[in-house]
């Protein structure tokens, strides 16, 4: 059965492949601030999953011959959710905020079949950033803009973001975007039922 990743994430394609596993990619058409918008009051971890979910979904509707991956990554600092900046002194401006304060990132994924999610998890990393200094923050931007633009947290933990941060505890691939170990079991699962 053919996986679709339901992303157009440089990170999330980039640690299936490392991992050997064949896919394809159709992102979702979603308007995830709108979705996200819908579920006011509810916590991170579940709108990160709530967005995995409907993700992989929306593409699995229309491809009943696929098992579809979806995933989404959230940030929140001080109880204030983040999401990827418009622009970047909104990315400046989020780096000033981040400043000194414990990041916590919500990375869920789901598999769905023929419109219908199979499994889901999720995960969350807490991440210590650092002092960040106007002159660190506007050199690190001259840098990292605008790759760092679809990003949450406005960083990629494989590049300069990692010197945002003092101390990170969880799971690199949770940090990097999606709970990669417990997909990787849950595809093995898939695998096995289907064969």
């Amino acid at each position: 059965m053919t996986l679709i990743l339901a992303s157009n994430s440089a990170s999330r394609r980039a640690m299936l492949a490392a991992a050997g596993v064949a896919f394809d990619v159709q992102a979702a058409d979603l308007d995830e601030r709108a979705l996200e918008a819908g579920l006011a009051g509810t916590s991170a971890a579940d709108v990160a999953l709530a967005l995995a979910r409907a993700k992989a979904e929306a593409v699995s509707a229309a491809r009943a011959d696929a098992l579809v991956l979806g995933s989404d990554s959230l940030v929140e600092v001080a109880g204030r959710r983040f999401d990827k900046p418009a622009s970047r002194e909104e990315a400046a401006a989020h780096l000033r905020f981040f400043s000194g304060q414990t990041m916590q990132l919500h990375s869920a994924a789901a598999l769905a079949r023929a419109g219908r999610i199979v499994w889901s998890h999720g995960e969350f990393a807490r991440l210590q950033v650092r002092e960040l200094s106007g002159g660190f923050i506007a050199a690190y931007l001259d840098t990292e803009w605008p790759a760092v633009s679809g990003c949450v947290g406005v960083f990629r933990i494989e590049d300069l973001g990692v010197q945002l941060f003092e101390h990170i505890e969880g799971s690199h691939f949770t940090v990097l975007g999606m709970p990669l170990l417990p997909v990787l079991g849950a595809l093995r699962a898939e695998a096995e039922l289907a064969s």
